[in-house]
Formats: structure tokens, C-alpha cells, sequence
């Protein structure tokens, strides 16, 4: 068993189905034993395994967690020895082959955890340095562009302007905000734009920002489900932080349903916490995009449609209010955003750090 998990590349499924194979001719009569490895409810068995008349059982412990077991069993009857028709170096076997399972799974799992931390903090660290890049080349771009914006604007007041000219100007004051627009969440992903904290009110900010939405909804088809808990306490926020959250996933929502659905926005009171779930009837996203959406700059939009800030500007908001976000979706299916925050004053959340 040491030498099959030593395999490169070798997975669990592989070592298991191998280990049952081993089980069957260490047994005093293999011509009849048969043999199976259950784990967390899968099963590893041997070809034409079925209950037997007596079998041999001992439990596959994982850091003391019960999560399966080996069993080795006769299809036939057989004499009786120590343990009905088995030997009493056969309980011992299978106890040992059932700790060596405990640990292969117990080794896997290290391993597993070990690669996510691993991955986990050279995404920190590459969150940190974009962050440091995004807000450096934020305050070098808004003085020139600030200087576009206002020459533009003067010049568009110029008289007997050329319509020409006009349409042109218009058009770089429309590019110079949305560079503005974007240079606002370079800022805030890099967190240069300090809260103002204060007693917010959840449902507010929704009404708010649905009102702000609505011609937009109602121009793309798309109906508004709305279901907020009227007993909704307060929380301790930034409310213009927090609607930027709100309109950045109901912008999100719109642009996965070009043809129209259903938009459902939900707040709700979860113990300590107040949940706020934005869902969508949209296209949904496939697994290997879901694992990407907090990256910056990661977007499958064109161009004009997305920056790839939305998402991690509104993962670093409710992260800096001690909240949590995730985010669930299926390819075809829709997209369902659940992001909780702490009430502000409740006992679970006294004395936790705000950043």
C-alpha cells in the first residue's frame, strides 16, 4: 500500500481500487473473499463484490473522524476459526490496512490544503502589488485627465463652434469621465479613498439604488423582484461604499440578461449579520470563470462593456467592513451574489477591528 501511494501522480481512487486487490489473496481463503474500501460514502470494491455470509470490518479514521471503513468478506461459508471463519492476525491486518487509508487520506488532505494556502497568499500578495501599481498610476493619471476634462468643457463653450466640433468635444468629455470612472476604482480596489462610517441602513441603499436603476431595468426588459426585511437592522458602513457595491452587481445582473429575466434583490437578518442576496436569471458563469472573478482586470466583457474592477472593488468593500461575499453560478443558470455584514452592536461582532 506504501509503495502504490507513492505512485507519482497516483489518486486516491487508483489507490484504493488497488488496495482492494491486495486485500483478497492476503486472506486465508481467497478463492472465496472478496473486499471493499468505503470513504466518505464512496465506494472502492472489488470486481463482483456483494455481501457475504461473514466479513471482517474496521474503521478508516481521520484525525479521529470516523469516514468509512475496509471490509474483507467470504461469499462462502467457511470453518470456524478466531473471529467466526477468520484468524486472529486477519483482524490485525485489516486494522492496519484501515489506519494506513486513515493515513494516505490524512497525508492527501495536507497536501491539498497546503497547495490552497500556497495559492491563496500568491494571491494576496498579487492583490497587494496591483493595489500599489493601481493607486500610483491612479494619481499620476488624474491631474492630465483632469486637464482634458476642463479644456474640453471650456472649449465647448466657445461661440459659433462648428457642429463637428461639438460632437467631437462631447465625446472627449464622455471619454474623460468614464477614464475618471475608472480611475475612481483603480482608488477604490487600492483602498486610497478612506470610509466615512456611519449607521446604515441597508434597505435604504437598496430603494436608493434600484430607483437610480430602474429606467435602465425597465429599458432592457428585465423585471425587479424585491424583498427586504422590514425589521433590518443597521449596520456601521460607508453607504456611498455600499452602493457602489449595490449598483456595481445589478450592473453586473443587466449585462448577463440582454434579453431580459428576472432581477431579485433579498435582504434578510442572519443572526449577527445582515445579508444582502442580488440574483440573476442571466447567463450565468462556467466553473473556470467563477474561480477568476475576484482578479482584477479579469473581465469576459468587451471593452466598452467592463474594466474588470467591479468585482474586486465590491470584494475589497465588504471585506474592509468585516463582511463576506459569495458568489454562486452555473453556466445557463443565473448568478446568485450573498454578501453578509455585521450588525452593528451586536454582541458577536463587539469588539472586532474595522478596517
Amino acid at each position: 500500500m506504501a509503495e502504490i501511494a507513492g505512485k507519482p501522480g497516483i489518486s486516491l481512487e487508483e489507490i484504493f481500487a488497488q488496495t482492494t486487490a491486495l486485500l483478497i489473496p492476503a486472506w486465508r481463503y481467497p478463492e472465496v473473499a472478496s473486499a471493499r474500501v468505503v470513504l466518505d460514502g464512496q465506494v472502492y470494491a472489488a470486481p463482483g463484490f456483494e455481501e457475504g455470509s461473514s466479513g471482517q470490518r474496521s474503521d478508516v479514521l481521520v484525525q479521529g473522524v470516523p469516514r468509512g471503513f475496509v471490509e474483507v468478506v467470504y461469499l462462502e461459508p467457511r470453518p470456524a476459526l478466531d473471529e467466526g471463519p477468520f484468524l486472529r492476525e486477519e483482524r490485525n491486518l485489516i486494522d492496519a490496512v484501515a489506519q494506513q487509508v486513515g493515513l494516505i487520506v490524512e497525508r492527501r488532505e495536507a497536501e491539498l490544503d497546503r497547495v490552497h494556502l500556497q495559492s491563496q497568499l500568491q494571491h494576496a500578495d498579487r492583490l497587494a502589488t496591483i493595489g500599489f501599481l493601481a493607486a500610483g498610476v491612479a494619481h499620476e493619471l488624474n491631474e492630465p485627465l483632469g486637464n482634458i476634462l476642463g479644456f474640453a468643457q471650456l472649449a465647448r463653450k466657445c461661440p459659433n463652434l462648428p457642429e463637428s466640433a461639438e460632437e467631437d468635444l462631447a465625446k472627449i468629455e464622455t471619454a474623460s469621465l468614464h477614464a475618471r470612472e475608472i480611475i475612481r476604482k483603480l482608488l477604490g480596489f487600492a483602498r486610497q479613498m478612506p470610509p466615512e462610517m456611519a449607521l446604515v441602513s441597508i434597505n435604504d441603499v437598496v430603494r436608493e439604488g434600484l430607483l437610480f436603476l430602474d429606467a435602465r431595468c425597465s429599458r432592457t426588459g428585465v423585471e425587479v423582484e424585491c424583498a427586504l426585511d422590514e425589521a433590518l437592522p443597521l449596520v456601521f458602513a460607508d453607504a456611498a461604499q455600499l452602493h457602489q457595491v449595490l449598483v456595481n452587481l445589478v450592473v453586473n445582473a443587466l449585462q448577463a440578461m440582454p434579453e431580459g429575466g428576472t432581477l431579485r434583490v433579498q435582504t434578510v437578518v442572519d443572526g449577527g449579520h445582515v445579508c444582502l442576496n442580488v440574483e440573476d436569471s442571466g447567463v450565468g458563469m462556467s466553473a473556470d470563470v467563477l474561480e477568476r472573478v475576484f482578479v482584477p482586470f479579469f473581465t469576459t466583457k468587451d471593452v466598452e462593456q467592463g474594466t474588470g474592477l467591479g468585482l474586486p472593488v465590491v470584494h475589497g468593500i465588504v471585506t474592509s467592513h468585516e463582511g463576506t461575499i459569495e458568489i454562486h453560478s452555473e453556466a445557463g443558470r443565473g448568478t446568485r451574489v450573498e454578501i453578509r455584514l455585521p450588525v452593528a452592536g451586536h454582541p458577536a461582532n463587539e469588539g472586532e477591528p474595522m478596517a
